[in-house]
């Protein structure tokens, strides 16, 4: 199952709820962020000026050969990303196989190939006025940001990626989610 949306759409929520109501048994989740590509070579200054909501900000080849491995039946080490330093951490967790895999974030209806292995295919669609208010809480509480950077980098990148590869990819959903559930 592939659920994808804006950022704080809610994809998550519905994620985790669908892995509570199955029961960590039956379903693994795996998150897109785990996959942002590693950029440990690069200042943090740099680091924090990417652009994460940029199909080009993720490693597709390294999702793809661990879907393709949850699905032959073998657990995968998926890597921890650690938002405050705007890289991957040293640490992975390890995703065993399930009867469901749910792959959550921004774009994953966009890209063909991950797009390809679904058999249902989520899109959540919420006003982008709630997505940017709780943007704003949550990087303020969780990821140590100031309103203002958050302002910044969603003017800057967040907003035109929606707008040119997110909102683009709710074609190819099985079932719109209004308003984050």
């Amino acid at each position: 199952i592939g659920v994808a949306g804006g950022s704080n759409s809610g994809k998550t929520t519905i994620s985790e709820r669908l892995a509570t109501l199955m029961g960590g048994d039956q379903l693994s989740l795996v998150r897109l962020d785990s996959y942002y590509i590693a950029r440990t070579d690069e200042p943090i200054e740099v680091r924090a000026q990417a652009n994460y909501d940029h199909p080009d900000a993720f490693d597709w080849e390294l999702l793809n050969d661990h879907l393709a491995a949850l699905t032959a039946g073998a657990s995968v080490e998926v890597p921890v990303y650690d938002f405050t330093i705007h890289d991957r951490s040293d640490r992975s967790d390890l995703v065993p196989p399930s009867k469901v895999v749910v792959v959550e974030g921004i774009l994953v209806l966009w890209e063909t190939r991950l797009r390809e292995r679904f058999d249902l295919k989520i899109f959540v669609d919420t006003p982008a006025d709630l997505r940017i208010i709780r943007r704003l809480r949550r990087d303020v509480a969780e990821r140590g940001r100031t309103p203002e950077s958050i302002l910044d980098q969603y003017l800057t990148t967040v907003r035109p990626a929606h707008e040119l590869f997110i909102e683009p990819s709710k074609r190819y959903a099985d079932v719109i989610v209004p308003a984050g559930g």
